[in-house]
């Protein structure tokens, strides 16, 4: 006869048990197992305590959050303070049931352990937890997403736990470092100069950036290459680039000189004009033409984004926010809904907000100034130059004709004819031109470079303006009827 225990009493070989006798006697079957085995000390608790030298529940810890996009940053923070002389350190990584759905922490891996049916799910030592992240337009790097680091900062030791963003968007929100240290003094010192080494090694500064809000995750970074720009290809009446390169390009040349003289460095320039003038490609221009800034890019849905971006602006300067098309959000507060006044608020704000000294140049463009916010528009410390860039005169566009006919033999017989039938058109209208005569002129001769001449410029036109109409001839900056002339080019 053998016995089993349900709790009460012992039972016989043969006796039936009831539900009730069955589950006390497997309860106590399982509690008895827990208690047997979480007899050791928990694996991380052993290794803190080795490594701090005592309990770490006598430890301090201090968190600090990182925004998301700066975990790049971060992980280069990290590495070169580890890299230095005198610094040993071991990274482990943390395994843990269920651990997605846990804000695991320094205060559980110092826990004395778990009791109960849960003791089963104390953290133990797994692999670490890399994820790897834009650095640059061609570049990753592989970044601790989840980590322990065990630092001997010479005769000091300290712990380091790093948890990356849940990239689904469901956890941290960015980037959390948590430090263990019996002196509290000793953590406050690790992240100020994690701080200090992420501004001053920041793989943003000097690029040419735009951030997005993807549906689910982090903010995201985005890094641009614009394509190169000569200065001929700027065509605008004379006078007019030289007074926007003064503004934007030599002021930031000068800044320092201003700047101790006591001129504020913050400058807003708006360029106007109907739509496809240049005002896009003369901010790319100026972009290029001060590399040693940092570029911000606002366009279409990320012109949500302009708290993030002018703080980025601000961290990074010398830095250029280009903000296109800025009359989606700064019209007049009687024709927005409330939504978009929000926005509006928020970029008037940015750029009042920045101090006298902060070198952050706003370059904002628009095709209807007539709707912009007042304030916006006249303010010093806002907007403090307004530049039109109109559309092209005869002499702009028999240059606008050179300039987009480069590649091809232009054969023009009666250059003055194709001038004068292209006025009040813009720049993106010509340049359309030149193209479709090329392929008037390829279609019909196999010949290279191709030849284009009279006739070519005459179909095209026909095709553009007759039977593309007036739809075709607005997509591409038509002018109304009684556009007023502009001066020269010269």
């Amino acid at each position: 006869m053998s016995e089993l225990t349900n709790g009460r009493r012992p039972v016989s070989d043969g006796e039936k048990l009831s539900a009730g006798d069955f589950g006390l006697a497997f309860k106590g079957f399982l509690e008895q197992a827990v208690s047997q085995a979480a007899t050791g000390e928990p694996f991380f608790r052993a290794r803190l305590t080795a490594h701090l030298g005592g309990p770490p529940t006598n430890a301090s810890i201090l968190a600090e959050r990182f925004r998301a996009h700066d975990h790049p940053n971060l992980q280069l923070a990290v590495d070169a303070y580890l890299g230095e002389s005198g610094r040993t350190f071991e990274l482990l990584g943390v395994s843990i049931q269920h651990r997605a759905i846990m804000a695991l922490g320094l205060s559980d891996l110092a826990a004395e352990g778990r009791s109960g049916l849960m003791a089963d799910g104390a953290p133990v030592e797994g692999p670490v937890d890399y994820v790897n992240l834009v650095a640059g337009r061609d570049e990753k790097l592989a970044c601790v997403q989840f980590g322990l680091y065990l630092i001997e900062d010479g005769s000091t030791p300290l712990a380091v736990l790093v948890r990356g963003p849940d990239p689904r968007g469901y956890g941290e929100s960015g980037t959390v470092v948590e430090v263990m240290a019996f002196d509290r003094g000793v953590a406050e010192a690790f992240l100020a100069e994690l701080r200090q080494r992420i501004r001053r090694r920041n793989i943003y500064r000097g690029r040419v950036v735009s951030l997005a809000m993807p549906q689910m995750g982090p903010l995201e970074v985005k890094f641009h290459e614009l394509a190169p720009i000569d200065r001929d290809a700027i065509v605008l009446p004379a006078g007019v680039l030289d007074r926007i390169e003064r503004q934007t390009v030599r002021f930031a040349q000068l800044s320092h000189r201003l700047l101790a003289a006591g001129r504020h460095l913050k400058r807003g320039v708006l360029l106007w004009g109907p739509p496809g003038t240049g005002k896009t490609l003369t901010a790319m221009y100026l972009a290029q033409q001060m590399p040693d800034r940092t570029v911000l890019l606002l366009t279409g849905q990320t012109l949500g984004l302009i708290e993030a971006s002018c703080a980025m602006a601000r961290l990074l300067q010398p830095a250029t926010v280009i903000l296109e098309d800025v009359d989606l959000v700064a019209e007049e507060r009687t024709r927005q809904g409330t939504g978009t006044n929000a926005v509006l608020f928020e970029l008037l704000n940015q750029m009042d907000g920045l101090g006298d000294d902060a070198d952050v140049l706003f370059i904002l463009t628009t095709n209807r100034p007539e709707l912009l916010e007042p304030a916006l528009a006249s303010r010093p410390g806002r907007v403090d130059e307004a530049i039109e860039v109109p559309l092209p005169d005869a002499a702009c566009r028999s240059r606008l004709i050179d300039l987009y006919g480069r590649g091809l033999t232009l054969d023009l017989v009666d250059r003055g004819r194709v001038v004068g039938r292209t006025e009040g058109v813009s720049a993106a209208f010509v340049k359309e031109l030149l193209r479709k005569a090329a392929l008037f002129a390829a279609d019909e001769s196999p010949e290279d470079p191709i030849r284009v001449d009279d006739g070519h410029l005459d179909r095209a036109l026909f095709d553009l303006v007759v039977e593309g109409g007036d739809l075709v001839k607005a997509l591409l900056g038509g002018a109304p009827a009684g556009q007023p002339r502009r001066p020269d080019c010269g």
